[in-house]
């Protein structure tokens, strides 16, 4: 007999996803103590799990995976196989209709491309967002307070992507536009937002994406709350902090629009206390899920609802409020750790809306957490 954790070690599945299929009725131990709970697997249950395991991967429904190892033991395989050629069939038919719209795509951009009109309008975009081009200064240099920059990164950092095929992805945005600066980072899967406010320049928009080593540097340097120089000029952006400075290239790409990113409908808002809402997050139940982290495997779950008292717990399992918002758990706990604050405010829209985590004292500093679909 293996125990839960050993079960996990050999088969490649974590013990929150063996939790899960247990639940669901998928992968049952084989015994579990009357007393503790504990979950015993039996030998002829490992080739079970590694099979569970590469179907996940395959992406097969639930119900189909329940009936392939209903069907794998016996002695008519007729039905296992059916299900797997159907399955297959899927992921053609899937593949083939990405690829068609992916091509339609492509035709589209490439019009787009050639477009005159469309050439004129992507000019006057860079105009205000770029220096060194018509309607920016060739050198930005605003000045802003080393404590807000400080923040400003921290509540954004752990948002930053690293994957090498999106390298727009892999820093921190600056955006400047007249007295404000936006810091933004985001892997896709979360975004984070913040804002400072900065004297000395007053300008049109101007944006560079500081690589994340970059970042990083810039944050050691930002002690006190002395005002540091703040200077992007054509390809480099520099921080000036008194007598110290560090500089480099801004990463050459455009970053995504991420003001259409954050224009969402209101959703229910709830204030959490952080340490009580994180020691539930850590402690309460998880669902095995498909959503992908940064590393490209599958997380943990963490399933939220809004109270009648108007608060949010994590959800147990087998509570079906159509309601529910399903996110990363890692994810949410790194977003209230950014939050850095006793309190945060917590809104959650329809079970397929990002997950928003805003501060109390702001509007203009938030997180989005990307919602995973459950399969329930």
């Amino acid at each position: 007999m293996r125990s839960i954790g050993e079960m996990a070690r050999d088969s490649g599945l974590s013990v929150s996803t063996l939790r899960f299929y247990d639940g669901a009725g998928v992968l049952v131990p084989a015994w579990v103590d009357p007393v503790s709970g504990y979950r015993w697997y039996g030998p002829e249950q490992l080739e079970e799990a590694g099979l569970l395991a590469r179907l996940r991967r395959a992406g097969m429904p639930l119900a189909d995976i329940r009936l392939v190892l209903a069907g794998w033991s016996g002695a008519d395989t007729d039905l296992v196989r059916k299900l797997l050629e159907a399955h297959l069939r899927r992921l053609e038919r899937g593949l083939s209709d990405a690829r068609s719209a992916f091509s339609t795509v492509r035709a589209l951009l490439d019009r787009r491309e050639k477009d005159p009109m469309t050439v004129l309008r992507n000019a006057a975009t860079a105009a205000t967002a770029a220096p060194g081009t018509t309607g920016a200064p060739a050198t930005v240099r605003p000045a802003v307070s080393a404590a807000a920059l400080a923040a400003a990164l921290d509540a954004v950092r752990f948002a930053a992507g690293t994957d090498p095929e999106l390298p727009m992805l892999g820093g921190v945005l600056f955006d400047i536009e007249g007295d404000a600066l936006r810091v933004v980072a985001t892997d896709r899967y979360r975004m984070a937002v913040a804002q400072a406010a900065t004297t000395g320049y007053g300008g049109p928009r101007v944006q560079a994406i500081v690589p994340s080593p970059l970042a990083d540097a810039m944050r050691a340097l930002l002690t006190g709350d002395a005002p540091v120089r703040l200077a992007v000029d054509g390809d480099r952006v520099t921080l000036e902090a008194a007598d110290r400075q560090t500089g480099g290239r801004c990463v050459d790409h455009e970053f995504p629009d991420y003001r259409r990113l954050v224009r969402l409908p209101a959703g229910r808002r709830a204030l959490v206390d952080v340490a009580a809402f994180r020691e539930a997050v850590e402690t309460g139940p998880v669902r095995a899920g498909e959503a992908l982290g940064q590393d490209g495997g599958a997380c943990d779950l963490s399933v939220l609802k809004v109270t009648a008292d108007g608060g949010v717990t994590v959800c147990e399992d087998g509570d079906d409020d159509p309601d529910r918002v399903a996110v990363n758990r890692d994810f949410l706990l790194h977003a209230l750790a950014a939050g850095a604050r006793d309190q945060l405010v917590l809104e959650l829209g329809a079970p397929t809306a990002p997950l928003v985590i805003r501060r109390t004292d702001s509007e203009d500093t938030f997180s989005l957490l990307m919602p995973v679909r459950l399969e329930d």
